[in-house]
């Protein structure tokens, strides 16, 4: 799946509060806005492969906890923080 394109995003599997209702034309950022890491910090623009967040050690983390577990208690990883998460964030709400 080319995750360039976030139209080729797969859908949620259930409805998760603040998501798009189907036939929204929301754009979804492929990761979660509230995933970091020290790669991310390096960045000047939004993440769209796996490897822009991992650097040797794999290491991330969430803005929102601040620890290597999500708000929902799941770990963190880009594979992981997607859509599909109840505690996703669009990084592209405040993309104007």
């Amino acid at each position: 799946m080319d995750m360039t394109n976030p139209n080729d995003l797969p859908p949620c599997p259930e409805p998760v509060e603040g998501a798009p209702v189907e036939g929204s034309t929301e754009v979804q950022s492929p990761f979660c806005g509230d995933l970091r890491s020290k790669k991310f910090f390096m960045l000047d623009v939004l993440p769209t492969e796996e490897d822009q967040f991992l650097d040797s050690t794999n290491h991330c983390w969430c803005y929102q906890t601040q620890q290597v577990v999500g708000p929902d208690g799941l770990p963190v990883h880009p594979s992981g923080c997607n859509p599909t998460r109840a505690c996703y964030v669009n990084s592209l709400n405040d993309v104007a």
